[in-house]
């Protein structure tokens, strides 16, 4: 029986792992060109900028919110850096430091709303990612901003032993914030607060603080993501990052992280963004249209949220019959 049971938990905890290498194996013999050194690593450079993103959702999401903001916020950090560079002619490293201020500040724009006006996340973050749309649209007479130093977009074309830099920066953001959850104070306040956040309160924890660190967070690693967008691109797009935010909530939510907080890791939200990447880069060298893929992705979102639910419940069931 106890055999069983760690099956079943092995199943629930790592079935996502044998869905990715199912979801390889059948794109490797619908389309030959797949299974490739070439195509790994476009699938790497792809998911590496909304993988970035996807660190934040998750410190988010953990205390039991959301952020739908996400994607704009890299947009506008795009634009805003464009601009930055053609206009003003501001160094890179001036530039960089003063969209990340920028879209901390976003990022704590949203958590005030949540914390301070009570407003749900849902809408207090979704009126932040229509106004930021907004704002790129604006300053931008939505027109793409290009023609700035080439020596900006050096850093996504590079690579080191092979491995293309904003892969090693995605790495690197991960290692640290997988320790962070796992080892920090801060990790265990974040789980806490998703966990219980009147519990939470009542020991000392400041939930107020906490919540503003995370969309804070959220929003200086939406603005990282959106600098790397804008070298790889060498373009500041208006719409650029536009469904960023639903690709992180489904990698998110694939890797385990709960959508009423508390409870996930970081290390599997490494494979739910795996599975995103794979299924897009999949779906275009199978033909498959735009159209079908937003539909398909749809239909994903809602069967992470679906096995999220259920496997809650089984190893709830687990635990009241031990």
């Amino acid at each position: 029986m106890k055999k069983n049971k760690n099956a079943v938990l092995i199943l629930l905890n790592y079935g996502i792992v044998v869905a990715l290498l199912l979801m390889i194996a059948i794109f490797s013999f619908t389309s030959k060109n797949f299974f490739r050194t070439s195509t790994m690593f476009t699938i790497l450079k792809q998911v590496s900028i909304t993988g970035i993103v996807c660190i934040g959702q998750t410190m988010v999401m953990l205390t039991g919110g959301i952020d739908l903001s996400v994607g704009s916020v890299a947009g506008v950090s795009a634009v805003t850096a464009a601009i930055f560079l053609k206009s003003y002619n501001l160094p890179i490293p001036v530039t960089c430091v003063l969209v990340l201020i920028l879209s901390l500040i976003y990022g704590l724009i949203s958590g005030f709303c949540v914390t301070k006006l009570n407003m749900p996340p849902l809408i207090a973050t979704l009126g932040v990612q229509t106004s930021l749309r907004g704002l790129a649209y604006i300053v931008t007479g939505g027109l793409p901003v290009y023609g700035f130093t080439k020596a900006f977009g050096s850093f996504a074309q590079g690579s080191i032993v092979g491995i293309p830099n904003q892969v090693i920066l995605t790495i690197i953001l991960f290692i640290i914030f997988i320790y962070a959850l796992a080892k920090t104070t801060l990790g265990r306040y974040l789980y806490g607060v998703g966990g219980n956040e009147e519990a939470s309160r009542l020991s000392g924890i400041g939930v107020t603080k906490i919540k503003l660190m995370a969309y804070g967070l959220s929003g200086f690693l939406a603005g990282i993501a959106g600098l790397v967008l804008l070298s790889r691109t060498s373009s500041g797009q208006p719409s650029a990052g536009s469904g960023y935010e639903m690709d992180a909530i489904t990698a998110v939510v694939l890797g385990g992280v709960s959508l009423n907080g508390g409870e996930g890791k970081l290390h599997m939200v490494v494979i739910g963004m795996l599975i995103m990447g794979v299924l897009t880069t999949g779906m275009i060298m199978c033909g498959i249209n735009d159209y079908v893929q937003q539909f398909v992705k749809g239909i994903v979102l809602i069967l992470a949220v679906a096995y999220s639910e259920i496997s809650k419940k089984i190893r709830s069931r687990m635990i009241v019959t031990e």
